[in-house]
């Protein structure tokens, strides 16, 4: 399963670098964390844990758990929107599925944010962000075996956070949407 990891072909809009895993929650770990940036616009972020318990664990339902971050900013009209953070979670739902997961007992939640800046940091433009949180138990061989499609639905994950359309394989984004319309 590392091995996969550390081989997988990421989207191009997605900078992956593995990170210290945790210790103490399973005997095994793995993660990683992406940066989301497009036309050297940074847009948002991300962290996956892969954690495998070879004796299972009860809460988990199986041996692996997914523990998935992202991050990314959104446009400030949506952060209003009550319906933002069942979006978001549509979000995660929706790229397991697309990219042929195998998964149960999802859990997490979702924040949508808006910030302003005041005094010194006022001329900061107002900030609003849409961060998930979310696990799920991969249903993988003992050897961590179809780990590949829970990858691509991560990165298809960090990508609709930061507002990166689906994309077939090859082709990329000329201007990053949120960058187009600020530039209005």
């Amino acid at each position: 399963m590392v091995a996969d990891l550390q081989a997988h072909r990421w989207r191009a809009e997605l900078a992956v670098e593995e990170i210290p895993s945790p210790q103490r929650i399973a005997p095994y770990a793995v993660a990683i964390a992406a940066d989301v940036s497009l036309r050297e616009h940074d847009l948002g972020s991300g962290r996956l844990v892969i954690l495998h318990d070879p004796a299972g664990v009860e809460s988990w339902q199986g041996q692996f758990r997914a523990v998935a971050y992202a991050k990314g900013e959104v446009d400030p009209e949506m952060v209003t929107d009550t319906m933002l953070a069942e979006v978001g979670w549509s979000w995660l739902v929706e790229a397991l599925e697309a990219n042929g997961a195998d998964y149960i007992a999802p859990s997490g939640n979702v924040a949508c944010t808006w910030s302003r800046s005041f005094g010194g940091m006022e001329e900061q433009p107002a900030r609003a962000e849409v961060e998930i949180r979310a696990s799920w138990t991969p249903r993988l061989s003992p050897t961590g075996e179809g780990v590949t499609a829970h990858l691509n639905a991560f990165a298809e994950l960090l990508a609709n956070t930061c507002g990166i359309p689906p994309l077939p394989e090859g082709v990329v984004m000329m201007t990053p949407l949120r960058q187009r319309r600020q530039d209005r």
